[in-house]
This record gives structure tokens, C-alpha cells and sequence, in this order.
């Protein structure tokens, strides 16, 4: 029996449909977190400089970049914002409508009528 790479675990669990949906599903938070490290990276700060801005320990900072490790939580939106302004950005938070809710409200609009 020969090991698997990395790559090659992942393209055989992309054949099942339920680990691709789960797999999507954490799509939108793992982009959260590559934000926050875009932003900070652009900033030039280390986590311990992000934390000093925010009256915060680097610990905290770790963990918000991490995804909350084991205690998973979502961050608040204040967190969210004191991260933001110390990485000198604004939080922008917006819809997007997914194609696939689309086509459900234009099957729901027409069955409607």
C-alpha cells in the first residue's frame, strides 16, 4: 500500500458529493481569514502589534486569523471592526446573491403568478 499525497486525498474526496458540499461550505469562512491576513500583511504588522493596537493579547489575534482554532466561534462584528481599524482598513460587509438562489426566486416568482 503506497501513501497518498496531500493532492491526491483531496482529489478523491472531491468525487463525494457530501465532502464537496461541506468542503464549500467552508469556503466563505477560510476567505475570512485569508483577509484578515492579507490585511495585516499589507499593514507590515505582526500579530503582537495587531493585538497592541486592539488592547488585546497576540494569542487573540492568533486565533481570529486561525478561524477560533478547537473553540470555534464566530467573531463579532466589533471584534471584526477593532481588527479592521488596527490593519488601517474599514470592515465592509455585503450580500452577494449566489446563482443558484437566483434561479430558486425565478422558479418561486413564476410559480407565484
Amino acid at each position: 500500500m503506497t501513501m497518498k499525497t496531500h493532492k491526491e486525498m483531496i482529489s478523491e474526496w472531491m468525487t463525494d458529493p457530501a465532502f464537496v458540499q461541506e468542503y464549500d461550505a467552508l469556503e466563505e469562512s477560510f476567505s475570512l481569514y485569508d483577509e484578515l491576513l492579507r490585511a495585516r500583511k499589507e499593514a507590515g504588522l505582526t500579530q503582537a502589534e495587531v493585538a497592541e493596537k486592539m488592547a488585546t493579547k497576540p494569542s487573540v489575534v492568533a486565533r481570529l486569523e486561525a478561524g477560533g482554532g478547537r473553540h470555534k466561534h464566530s467573531p463579532s462584528l466589533a471584534t471584526l471592526q477593532r481588527y479592521a481599524e488596527a490593519v488601517g482598513c474599514r470592515l465592509e460587509i455585503r450580500m452577494v446573491r449566489t446563482p443558484q438562489k437566483q434561479e430558486q426566486q425565478k422558479f418561486s416568482a413564476k410559480s407565484n403568478n
